[in-house]
């Protein structure tokens, strides 16, 4: 973990190049899709290889929301000073030059054309704002309970709208996965010890 503090640019290039490495590399869509295709005997999403590729693309491009939507989260608070204070946000200024490097980051490197990368753009605040809207009226969710969350709603519904419960559950185990990928992410790339700074 690094001690100094990181320019915005390195930190959003080095977020923006994880990111995607981590999703593909713990292989959390495939596993999702699997598991639950073996738990409810639903062999029919994989017959047609092509069908079945296109499927877990879609719920790939899901999942890069969800986890951008944690690192931007995560990535715009900055560390607490010391053990007594609270992490605070970082100011306005430093959260939209962060944004912009980062999504731009991810453009460049899921080599995005610029209607691709507006496309997730807009994806990306209807998500925070579904996020937002959510987080007003939420509460800590137990276990069991589904997520209230836009990626458990379209994923469950990606994956199988014939069975939208069943999915929503395997989509909201999902979500924790990807949720617990951030935040390794995020610490792997020492958010955690040292603030961000802009140039």
């Amino acid at each position: 973990m690094r001690s100094q503090p990181q320019n915005v640019t390195d930190l959003a290039t080095e977020l923006a190049q994880r990111l995607p490495e981590a999703l593909v590399g713990e292989r959390v869509i495939p596993r999702f899709v699997d598991s639950y295709v073996v738990e409810h005997g639903r062999h029919a999403l994989q017959v047609h290889a092509s069908l079945y590729r296109d499927r877990l693309a879609l719920l790939q491009r899901e999942a890069l929301l969800a986890l951008t939507v944690q690192v931007l989260s995560a990535a715009c608070v900055e560390p607490a000073a010391s053990k007594k204070s609270k992490p605070r946000p970082m100011s306005q200024k430093d959260t939209a030059i962060f944004r912009r490097k980062f999504l731009n980051a991810l453009a460049r490197q899921q080599k995005w054309s610029v209607g691709d990368s507006l496309d997730f753009q807009t994806e990306l605040q209807i998500y925070e704002n579904l996020i937002r809207r959510n987080s007003a009226t939420q509460r800590t969710r137990k276990s069991f309970e589904v997520a209230n969350h836009p990626f458990v709603d379209r994923s469950a519904f990606l994956l199988d709208s014939s069975f939208m419960e069943k999915a929503r559950i395997a989509a909201s185990r999902a979500l924790g996965d990807l949720e617990d990928l951030a935040a390794h992410v995020v610490a792997s790339a020492g958010l955690q010890k040292g603030a961000v700074k802009s140039r």
